[in-house]
């Protein structure tokens, strides 16, 4: 069972919200596993690997764990032999998806970027 992180016990870098909130998804690939998660419908870890953008297989696992310590995605397991593991937003998880959503707006309009 994956361990869960209280948030209260995370070091942050200041008291600024934006920040504390960068210090938990603010990496290149965290938003990237959510967008897939909560938009394209992705679970598994093969349907995260798969995706446009490549990331390392070493990275996308730390990154799974990361977010299921944080309770923004919830690992259950899909396939007993061989053990198989899909990953769900929470509803917390679900919360950044309007965060998501204003990022997908912002590209569009001002990076020429295609959803």
């Amino acid at each position: 069972m994956e361990s869960q992180v209280n948030i209260a016990d995370l070091a942050f870098r200041s008291h600024c919200p934006v920040a504390r909130s960068l210090d938990l998804v603010g990496d290149k690939w965290t938003l990237l596993i959510m967008r897939d998660a909560l938009f394209l419908g992705r679970k598994t870890f093969a349907d995260f690997a798969g995706g446009l953008e490549r990331i390392p297989t070493n990275l996308l696992s730390d990154r799974l764990k990361k977010l299921v310590g944080l309770g923004l995605l919830h690992k259950q397991q899909y396939h007993e032999r061989p053990a198989r593991y899909e990953y769900v937003p929470t509803p917390l998880g679900n919360e950044l998806r309007p965060l998501l959503t204003a990022m997908r707006v912002f590209g569009e309009t001002h990076l020429e970027g295609k959803a």
